[in-house]
């Protein structure tokens, strides 16, 4: 816990100091300067990369969240023809490194003209993150007996309001699982972002405070870590509310299929 904890410590620490190298001078004192300066400076445009990236975060986890529920619902429940083969394929798939594709798509993209919106963002993050919720929700699925559904479907019940009506309600802690993780995944992603995307307004927070320069050029810590406190919030928050949630999600990656 403390191993795990001192960065972050750190981080708040050098926020509220006005001389970062404090340890060397020996000279200390506190302010909540760099926090004013992240949040109301025009030049550092933090307002705008926060904003960016929880409405990227947010619209990519309720996008991915919609497919895979259809698609765990369907490979739970009906027989066809690579039912076990597409889960595991889209699971490899998922496994090939960012910086393999992060050209083609860069390529592709600017043909589109879509380079620096929100789009060239949402989209891969789509594909990068529905693997891990696909299957977490198929976990969950799985654990729901089929007589539910016979049953439904006996009163008169078609797919679609059996799976809104019965299926989500049940499954509902194993889809708000997945809806946090995909979140969290596309709030900390970085290299997409920093190759997709031009300026601030489209960039995410990581690529924001990555880009943070001082007036000469120098690295301002100050800054720098009082924006990573403030971008911490969020996903603090989300964790310390919902972190039952968050760890049988990732616990049920465990259960075979």
């Amino acid at each position: 816990m403390f191993f795990a904890l001192t960065p972050f410590l750190w981080m708040i620490v050098i926020s509220v100091t006005t001389e970062p190298d404090f340890l060397i001078t020996g000279n200390v004192s506190y302010t909540f300067q760099n926090y004013r300066n992240v949040l109301t400076s025009p030049s550092l445009n933090f307002p705008a990369y926060l904003k960016n990236s929880l409405i990227v975060s947010s619209v990519t986890a309720l996008i991915v969240t919609i497919i895979t529920s259809f698609s765990a619902y369907a490979v739970t429940r009906f027989r066809f023809p690579g039912r076990v083969a597409i889960p595991v394929a889209v699971l490899a798939l998922s496994m090939f490194p960012q910086i393999s594709i992060v050209g083609y798509l860069f390529r592709l993209f600017s043909d589109f003209g879509l380079t620096n919106t929100y789009a060239a963002l949402i989209l891969p993050y789509t594909a990068w993150t529905t693997p891990i919720a696909l299957w977490i929700n198929m976990s969950y699925f799985f654990q729901i007996p089929t007589d539910l559904d016979k049953a439904a479907l006996v009163d008169g019940a078609g797919r679609v309001k059996v799976l809104f009506k019965i299926i989500l309600p049940l499954a509902l802690p194993g889809v708000f699982s997945a809806f946090l993780l995909v979140f969290i995944m596309s709030f900390n992603e970085f290299l997409f972002a920093l190759m997709l995307t031009i300026d601030h307004s489209a960039q995410t927070i990581p690529v924001g405070i990555a880009l943070f320069q001082g007036i000469h050029g120098e690295i301002p810590w100050g800054n720098l870590m009082a924006a990573s406190a403030v971008s911490s919030v969020p996903l603090v928050a989300l964790t310390l509310l919902f972190q039952k949630y968050i760890v049988s999600g990732l616990m049920s990656g465990s259960v075979k299929a």
